[in-house]
């Protein structure tokens, strides 16, 4: 089950929607064999007659689509999204599969558990948001450090005074 990072609630996945075939099977047999007899690229044609390359992976979804419907079998449609373990996900956002394991636990990224299992997976989509979002706040807090080091006049100072500094506080 997907679990909301925040309320720690479940999520209701997506639901699938069901298509069923056409009482007359006809048309359907028409398409199928048309579909057989006619490789990729296919066009679709708009009612103001704009034509549009059909992608592969669509066309190749269509053909199973009407494959089954022509046979007088439903189709289920559901989007899914690309399941992460905790080190694919750890590595993709630079960290240790530990710190990514203790954000979990502190709700920062929402997963669902395989079954009964200890194992967690995790959502593409989740964790790209989550980096994000982590690199924009980085980059507002690194915004605000410049903004405040500007008006504090920290930008005026001659390089080799900050050298002498250091140099002094490591003596000291």
């Amino acid at each position: 089950m997907i679990m909301d990072a925040m309320t720690r609630t479940p999520i209701s996945s997506r639901q699938a929607q069901v298509v069923e075939p056409p009482h007359d099977l006809e048309e359907m047999l028409k398409l199928a064999n048309f579909l057989e007899q006619n490789s990729a690229p296919a066009m679709l044609l708009g009612p103001d007659g704009e034509q549009i390359a059909l992608p592969l992976p669509a066309y190749e979804a269509l053909r199973r689509v009407v494959s089954a419907m022509q046979r007088g079998e439903s189709v289920s449609l559901e989007p899914i999204d690309r399941q992460l373990t905790t080190q694919q996900a750890a590595t993709l956002l630079g960290i240790s599969r530990n710190t990514l394991v203790r954000l979990l636990d502190e709700h920062e990224l929402p997963f669902e558990r395989l079954g009964e299992s200890r194992h967690r997976r995790l959502r593409l989509h989740d964790v790209l948001a989550y980096r994000d979002r982590k690199r924009d706040e980085r980059r507002s807090r690194l915004d605000e450090m410049t903004r405040q080091a500007n008006d504090d006049g920290l930008y005026d100072v001659d390089a080799s005074t900050y050298s002498d500094a250091l140099a002094r506080a490591r003596k000291a």
